[in-house]
């Protein structure tokens, strides 16, 4: 009989599995989305189809989705079609990970002949074809091309005609095929990997680690649940949406054996694609309650079971077939701040303040100019790039400056955007005064400014909320400085939507910043000295905000001037 030892080291060896996993598709992607931002997820899971264990490097809303999709390919697929060799894909939002422009590769595990589990894993890809990643379709058949639950490769022989079917269809097709086989090879790696770690325990399969994994990590997590304060709270948010602002509310009950997350209320589907599938919406509800309570015990279907997420259908969180969902993100990263707003009235003192929520990104789609003659080494490309605002400033700590939360997707180095094209980064920097002041400051958003190389223009697909609703303090803290974007020239730009950028002009942006957390009045003057000299805040912001005389403003600005620590 294994002991409670063996299993543990097997437990942990399984992580690791996992997260070699990930991190091969981050080596081997070709979209710099996974390179450079590790926009992806990579599971392990038994035979039934539960997951047993995630990589730490990842997303949660690739994670926490992918947990369901394993279910749905096992169901399209059939228990006796899935052979040796087989290789499953899909890009179906509602089987998927909520979007056409994530990719998820189903592999079945084989050992000795018998089958014992998957690996699967999800990246985010550059481009699926249609009007391109962005809020402007109508349905889901405008957004890209859609490959339902299917065999990207039987008995090891990959179908040549979906590779044709997607090349054909697609602005990036080598990227996206390479993207491809990238999924396919790293859970193949997850796959070696697991034959090692059978071999090592001699495991003929993975049954009884897979009891104990579930089993542990249910208990885990009901034990925290039933020590909560059995009660109900509402939470609400207003956010800007596409042309008309959003509502999201949440009901919140905790009961002895769940926590209930109930988005009745919350505002009907928008015409425009930032609608959001019950999956995505599931999976980040499930993470900020996970986070708030239990975040230490490791992700995996019995962790994850406890957390119960409903909403009506056909609301902007429970989207259907065909709403158009590509920027499902953009709403779907609001939900844990919405449900926080419900937690903190159960358990104070524990979650953050709102932070900037969605992810700041934005996609240039290049081309020669028109207005004029380009020059001949003129090309078009599609550069997509991942920035962040700033995080809610917690209820101990400061915000995190320029830090994805809830999604944990990196910001996109400047070097690793220009490489991908004609795109040149004028600006990229820390804002001052954007993270809301409190006791606990709200971290920082940053300032961009996008062009193209000469003999260009392009198309700025904008990606952005916090315009008209910037993030909000908790406990008397103040809000974050709201999401800004025009033209160079003092032209206005919408915060979602493609837009047309003339040759020779710029498109300048700043990011949201964190709400602070507790009154401003009680931050320690030490750290309001601190954030004057880093120029986290102005002089300005220190004498208003925080009450900082002339004289200690002058004395912490003339050390900066002579080089001195304070």
């Amino acid at each position: 009989m294994t002991s409670t030892v063996a299993y543990q080291v097997m437990w942990n060896r399984l992580i690791s599995v996992v997260e070699e996993q990930a991190q091969a598709l981050v080596r081997t992607a070709f979209s710099t989305s996974v390179r450079e931002a590790g926009d992806l997820s990579a599971g392990v899971y038994n035979a039934e189809g539960l997951m047993l264990a995630q990589a730490v490097t990842g997303t949660p809303g690739h994670v926490n989705a992918m947990a369901d999709a394993v279910a749905h390919f096992i169901r399209r697929i059939g228990r006796d079609n899935i052979f040796e060799g087989d290789i499953y894909i899909t890009n179906d939002p509602w089987e998927g990970t909520g979007h056409l422009h994530d990719i998820t590769v189903v592999t079945p595990s084989f050992y000795n002949g018998h089958h014992v589990g998957f690996f699967a894993c999800t990246a985010h890809i550059v481009d699926i074809g249609g009007r391109g990643f962005g809020a402007d379709a109508a349905s889901i058949f405008e957004e890209g091309l859609q490959i339902p639950i299917m065999k990207f490769a039987k008995r090891g022989k990959v179908d040549q005609t979906l590779i044709r079917i997607v090349r054909g269809n697609v602005r990036e097709p080598d990227q996206l095929v390479g993207d491809m086989y990238a999924l396919a090879t790293c859970n193949e790696i997850g796959h070696r990997r697991l034959v090692e770690m059978m071999e090592e325990f001699t495991l003929s399969d993975l049954d009884g680690i897979a009891r104990f994994i579930l089993e542990n990590s249910r208990r885990a997590t009901l034990e925290r649940i039933a020590a909560l304060p059995k009660e109900t709270a509402g939470g609400e948010m207003v956010i800007d949406g596409f042309e008309t602002p959003i509502t999201l509310k949440v009901r919140l009950t905790i009961e002895t054996d769940r926590m209930l997350c109930d988005f009745a209320g919350t505002s009907g589907l928008d015409k425009k694609g930032i609608n959001v599938p019950l999956v995505y919406t599931k999976a980040y509800a499930c993470y900020a309650l996970k986070c708030a309570i239990a975040p230490e015990i490791p992700n995996n279907a019995a962790s994850l079971a406890p957390f119960e997420v409903k909403a009506p259908k056909d609301s902007i969180v429970n989207a259907v077939h065909p709403a158009p969902v590509a920027l499902r993100h953009v709403i779907g990263h609001m939900i844990p701040d919405t449900v926080y707003d419900a937690l903190d009235k159960i358990l104070p003192q524990t979650v953050p303040a709102e932070g900037a929520g969605c992810l700041c990104n934005f996609q240039v789609s290049l081309r020669p100019r028109t207005d004029a003659p380009a020059p001949d080494d003129a090309r078009r490309a599609e550069v997509l790039t991942f920035n962040s605002g700033g995080a809610g400033a917690r209820p101990t700590v400061d915000g995190l400056n320029a830090t994805a939360f809830p999604s944990g997707v990196m910001t996109m180095p400047i070097e690793a955007t220009e490489h991908t094209g004609p795109v040149i980064i004028w600006r990229k920097e820390l804002r001052p005064d954007s993270g809301g002041a409190g006791k606990q400051r709200g971290g920082l958003g940053q300032y961009m400014e996008v062009g193209a190389v000469e003999g260009h223009e392009f198309d700025f697909q904008a990606m952005f909320d916090r315009v008209d609703h910037p993030a909000r303090g908790r406990q008397g803290g103040s809000a974050g400085a709201p999401t800004t974007i025009a033209r160079d020239d003092g032209t206005p730009m919408r915060g979602k939507g493609k837009q047309f950028v003339p040759h020779g002009r710029r498109v300048q942006l700043a990011f949201p910043g964190g709400a602070g957390y507790g009154p401003a009045s009680d931050r320690d003057p030490a750290l309001v000295k601190r954030d004057l000299a880093r120029g986290y805040i102005s002089a300005q912001s220190a004498q208003d905000d925080y009450g900082l005389s002339a004289a200690e403003i002058d004395t912490v600005l003339d050390a900066v001037r002579k080089g001195e620590t304070l």
